[in-house]
């Protein structure tokens, strides 16, 4: 049977399709990396100006790099990503590019070298189309920069994308990007991904190397993914993961990453007691009850744990100091750039931890500590904790930022444990929220296989790629 021409695939076809039916249609010849490079590049020069989820975008270096996979594709050998074009969250280094993290005081440092996430994807053959928008630092849930301006919501213009990684799960919702590298420190790829209707995971830290991301707490920094299903989590992390011996907190595994053999019948699934009384609002509890509903087959014997002694404000605000404490000195010499100041806000998070003493930055350590052995303790009852991702929707970017958006991602980056963020539903507003899966340290491939289960089960996905609408 004779290949079919790859301008049958429309360009709507390709900014739905995910890694992997992007890869078959590469395989089967139906597709080109240039075609599929073009195809992002077009979306993103249509769209972006509404979205603003990219900070550089360099047409002539992707189409080098679509042109030099295609040829590997004709020739070989061939990466497994080859021609699958991924974004980059600004504050991890590509070569040649700068690293801005959010910062005005950094739109000129290029980056010599890729960071190791980087350096793996572009082995694997992947293209990377640009850098995408984050908040100031890495210091907020918002993408709304002072600087480099707000992201946008696909799904309601004038709405927050979340953050950090705001400007990677745009671009991935909009199809402006097949998938797309972020960071998580205290849930910032899976806050953007409840907001936007995306996919996310947050492996277990040090599983895939952060070297070369701009740190803003090395104990909590980890280099998250999303994308438009978890099949392509999957792929992404198999092809990211594995020790570097220059990242002092990469991960040796004694034995490879535990498989996905769970029974669903012996499952157990731990829940919240009561969502409403840590502040989550009332419709999010709603569509999470209904999904739980709808997955009393997939999650198995389920139990409510006793989280009275890991108060999630208090707690959040723990991960929040020993960043913010960092973070004065990673960028001690952007806040002493008078020529390119930061922002009042910015300024004001960074001075709260210059207030505090050293015995408060023991106090918050030491919560991590706790947090860890409370992880523990959890997963010698259950195999997974199962919760709404963000104790609210996405908001106007002009509205008051929610204190809370972080209170239940912060366990997972608090304990070191791998969280799996999915669309489980809409609000009565009409936009989406998550629903997350933590698992013990290591489980990462078994907690994405319970996650494509419930996925598949809610069906509540929205349609990729999604237009940006007022």
């Amino acid at each position: 049977m004779s290949a079919i021409e790859p301008e049958t695939l429309a360009a709507a076809e390709l900014r739905r399709a995910g890694v992997c039916q992007s890869l078959h249609w590469l395989a089967a010849g139906r597709l080109t990396p240039t075609a599929l490079a073009e195809a992002c590049l077009d979306a993103i020069a249509r769209l972006d100006p509404q979205l603003n989820a990219f900070v550089d975008v360099r047409p002539d270096l992707v189409r080098d790099q679509a042109g030099s996979a295609q040829r590997r594709r004709r020739e070989g050998p061939i990466g497994r990503l080859e021609g699958i074009p991924v974004a980059v969250k600004d504050n991890l280094d590509v070569a040649g590019y700068p690293t801005a993290a959010g910062l005005a005081s950094r739109r000129t440092r290029v980056a010599r070298d890729d960071a190791h996430a980087v350096a793996r994807l572009r082995a694997a053959g992947a293209i990377v189309l640009g850098k995408t928008n984050l908040d100031e630092g890495a210091l907020g849930a918002s993408t709304n920069n002072p600087h480099f301006g707000a992201t946008h919501n696909p799904h309601r213009l004038g709405y927050t994308a979340g953050g950090s990684s705001g400007g990677s799960a745009a671009a991935v919702a909009a199809g402006l990007a097949t998938v797309a590298l972020g960071s998580d420190t205290l849930g910032s790829v899976r806050i953007p991904a409840s907001y936007c209707g995306v996919f996310a995971l947050k492996p277990t830290h040090g599983e895939i190397s952060a070297r070369g991301l701009v740190p803003a707490a090395r104990r909590l920094d980890a280099v998250g993914i999303l994308a438009r299903g978890v099949g392509d989590l999957v792929v992404l992390l198999q092809v990211l993961a594995g020790y570097d011996a220059d990242d002092p907190r990469s991960r040796r595994r004694r034995v490879a990453l535990q498989p996905p053999d769970w029974n669903p019948e012996q499952l157990r699934c731990g829940v919240l007691p009561d969502l409403a009384v840590i502040g989550v609002e009332a419709p999010v509890v709603e569509v999470f009850e209904t999904a739980l509903a709808r997955l009393e087959r997939e999650l198995g014997q389920r139990q409510t744990l006793d989280f009275s002694d890991w108060p999630c404000a208090k707690m959040r605000r723990a991960g929040l100091l020993l960043m913010e404490a960092e973070m004065r000195n990673t960028f001690a010499d952007d806040l002493a750039d008078t020529a390119h100041p930061v922002s009042d806000g910015f300024r004001r998070m960074l001075d709260y931890a210059a207030r505090k003493s050293a015995a408060d930055y023991v106090a918050a350590d030491r919560m991590l500590d706790f947090t860890v052995l409370k992880a523990r303790r959890v997963f010698a009852r259950v195999d997974v904790l199962v919760t709404p991702t963000t104790p609210q929707g996405a908001f106007p970017l002009d509205a008051p930022v929610p204190d809370s958006q972080a209170d239940l991602t912060a366990f997972a980056s608090l304990s070191g444990c791998p969280a799996v963020s999915i669309p489980m539903g809409t609000l009565p507003d009409g936009l989406p929220i998550g629903m997350q899966f933590v698992g013990a340290p290591g489980s990462d491939l078994r907690l994405l296989e319970l996650a494509e289960m419930c996925a598949s089960a809610l069906d509540a996905a929205p349609a990729y790629p999604v237009e940006p609408m007022r």
